[in-house]
C-alpha cells in the first residue's frame, strides 16, 4: 500500500571494508590484529619482489640445461631410414582427427650408420603396410631412441618450470604466513586467559 513501510534490503556490499578492517583504528582492534595486517602486507610485496626473479632465475636455468641436453643428444643421435616388418594396425576411424594423432608401436628394421642391422619398435601412423619406409633416430649402440629435443619443447619444459618457481615463492609465502598467524593466535588465546583470570572472580558468586 502507499506510503506503507518498506522491505528490508541486505547491507550494502562492503568487501573492501572488511577485508582491510586490521588497517582501520577502532576500539576492538588488538595490537595482534594490525601486527596480522602488517606482516600480511609484507609478506605480499615480498612475494610479488621475489616470483619475477625466482621465475628468471629457474627458467634460465632449465633452458640452459635442455639447451646443453638438446645440444648432447643431436651429437649422440643420429636419424636413420627403417622399414616396417609388419603393417600398423588400421584406425577404427579412417580420416578422423583422432588418427591424426594416433600412432601404433610397430616392430622395424634399419641399417645403422656403421652398416649393422638392427630391429626395434617404434611409434608408426595407423594403416602404414609392411615394407612402407619411416624415420627413426638411433643411439651409438643402434638402439631405438627420442629424437633430440626440439626449440618448442625446451622452451616449453623452461616455462613449466619458471611456473613452478612462481608457485613454490607463493606457497613459501602463505607457509610464512600461516606460522605468523598460528603465533599470533596463541598470543591471543595467552592473553584472552590473563584477561578472563583478572576478571572470573568478579563474576563468580561464592556459595
Amino acid at each position: 500500500m502507499p506510503g506503507g513501510i518498506p522491505r528490508a534490503q541486505p547491507p550494502p556490499d562492503d568487501l573492501p571494508r572488511l577485508l582491510l578492517w586490521r588497517f582501520r583504528r577502532n576500539p576492538l582492534r588488538r595490537t595482534t590484529d594490525a601486527a596480522q595486517a602488517w606482516i600480511g602486507l609484507g609478506i605480499l610485496l615480498a612475494v610479488l619482489a621475489a616470483m619475477p626473479g625466482a621465475m628468471f632465475l629457474i627458467g634460465d636455468t632449465a633452458y640452459r640445461h635442455y639447451t646443453h641436453t638438446a645440444r648432447l643428444q643431436a651429437e649422440t643421435r643420429h636419424q636413420a631410414t627403417a622399414v616396417l616388418l609388419h603393417d600398423s594396425p588400421k584406425h577404427p576411424e579412417p580420416g578422423s582427427d583422432e588418427e591424426k594423432g594416433t600412432r601404433y608401436r610397430v616392430e622395424v628394421r634399419f641399417i645403422d650408420r656403421l652398416g649393422r642391422s638392427h630391429t626395434g619398435r617404434v611409434d608408426v601412423r595407423p594403416g602404414l603396410p609392411a615394407g612402407s619406409m619411416v624415420p627413426v633416430w638411433t643411439g651409438a649402440e643402434g638402439e631405438v631412441m627420442d629424437p633430440p629435443m626440439s626449440v618448442d619443447q625446451i622452451r616449453s619444459r623452461s616455462m613449466g618450470w619458471a611456473i613452478i618457481a612462481a608457485l613454490a615463492v607463493a606457497l613459501a609465502g602463505a607457509a610464512v604466513y600461516g606460522i605468523a598467524e598460528r603465533a599470533l593466535r596463541r598470543r591471543n588465546l595467552a592473553a584472552w586467559d590473563t584477561a578472563w583470570a583478572r576478571t572470573a572472580p568478579r563474576w563468580t558468586t561464592p556459595t
